[in-house]
């Protein structure tokens, strides 16, 4: 079964200097149908103007990634971690036992635009982590690439939760098929552009709901980008 959610459902936030669509509750929107899906509680597309972002502030025990699609995002952190993320880069934080960190855009003219995703940890309290790898686009063109699991295997980021996140670029022709082991779930998440999959049409900032299916097949991709999150149910 595939649940599509569009991305004109999602909850809006404007704020001058930040426009946010988020797939799931939060912050001031709060949808009881639309409380995460498994261990994957956010999904929140940002763009933020030039000079602009968040300032300092804390999390705790969650997994935190940001997925650059335009511009340059900066990231500082209270573990002295200092980086910009382009497009291409994967950044992960382990919250844990707490931590504070700011994100603004590095231009002081140009929009920056990403994707900010939470994942609830298996573990609490465990020590805070940075990590930050680029995946080129030549590993993502016309294939899913694993890019966070749990063990880090393959130059993958890795993860306190049992989750695997997958990255792809389609267009025309190119075409992925993804194997969903027995009695897991997946979310589909458009980043950009539009693709199929198993059938169905999926543009930019569509999300879906998989259960019970064998697998999915990525294909006819326009100019596509996507996240594939391979997720145990509960």
């Amino acid at each position: 079964m595939i649940e599509v959610r569009r991305a004109s459902e999602r909850g809006v936030a404007e704020h001058g200097w930040l426009s946010s669509r988020h797939t799931f509750s939060f912050g001031n929107y709060h949808d009881p149908a639309q409380v995460g899906f498994s261990d994957l509680l956010v999904i929140n597309d940002d763009r933020v103007l030039g000079g602009q972002g968040f300032g300092q502030h804390p999390h705790r025990d969650m997994e935190i990634f940001s997925y650059v699609l335009e511009g340059a995002l900066e990231h500082k952190d209270s573990m002295g971690t200092g980086s910009v993320i382009r497009p291409g880069d994967v950044q992960m934080m382990s919250a844990g036992t707490g931590i504070t960190h700011s994100e603004f855009n590095q231009s002081k003219t140009e929009l920056v635009h990403f994707l900010q995703i939470w994942i609830v940890p298996a573990l609490r309290g465990v020590a805070p982590r940075y990590q930050q790898v680029n995946f080129p686009d030549d590993s993502k063109r016309g294939r899913l690439r694993l890019i966070i699991s749990p063990d880090g295997r393959d130059g993958s980021l890795s993860v306190h939760q049992d989750v695997r996140v997958y990255a792809g670029l389609f267009d025309g022709a190119e075409s992925q098929a993804l194997e969903i082991p027995a009695g897991r779930h997946a979310y589909v998440h458009v980043a950009r552009g539009t693709v199929m999959v198993n059938g169905l049409v999926l543009r930019d900032g569509d999300g879906a709901r998989v259960r019970e299916e064998p697998g999915l097949i990525v294909s006819d991709g326009d100019g596509a980008e996507l996240l594939i999150f391979d997720l145990r149910p509960h």
